[in-house]
């Protein structure tokens, strides 16, 4: 019973400790951002790729602003005084082929990279950040591209937003 009190005594100030110290930054889900930040522009996400899916570009750019809207306390503004001015690009929409069966293509892999830009207006003389992302989408060799894409479509645009969401605000 004693251990026990000791135990309690104990993990109680430091978790109120451990919260108090930690506070200065809010948290959502991994996303961290400092307090003074307020409002956030995210400017569409243009397509550089070769290859380009129309469809990818406007629906990133709408999940991104959804999630960021959504999982910080930020506001979304359009103008150019945001705190956050996020830009970015596709810089990459590719097919290679990924296994072979028996002689044959059995799956192909769409590569899909994006290119990030944070600048931060309120800190005086910060860098702009620049973060790339890239991810690889596996689909039967016996689907056309359109096909692939209308099968893959939300899976990319989620883990697309989650990567690029995770780079920007895990680096605080």
């Amino acid at each position: 019973m004693i251990v026990l009190r000791k135990i309690f005594f104990t993990i109680i100030p430091l978790s109120v400790l451990l919260v108090y110290n930690f506070g200065c930054n809010y948290k959502f889900n991994q996303a961290s951002v400092p307090p003074e930040i307020k409002t956030v522009r995210v400017q569409y996400i243009e397509n550089k790729a070769r290859y380009q899916n129309q469809q990818l570009s406007p629906q990133l750019t709408d999940k991104l602003r959804q999630k960021i809207v959504s999982q910080t306390k930020l506001t979304q503004v359009n103008n150019e005084n945001a705190d956050f001015d996020i830009s970015g690009f596709i810089s990459q929409y590719d097919v290679t082929t990924s296994a072979i069966s028996d002689q044959q293509v059995a799956t192909n892999r769409l590569t899909v990279a994006v290119n990030i830009t944070l600048v931060n207006r309120k800190t005086p003389g910060a860098e702009p950040k620049n973060y790339s992302v890239s991810r690889s989408f596996d689909f039967s060799a016996t689907l056309t591209l359109p096909q692939a894409e209308q099968r893959l479509n939300d899976e990319m645009i989620r883990n697309l937003t989650d990567e690029i969401f995770n780079k920007i605000f895990s680096d605080w």
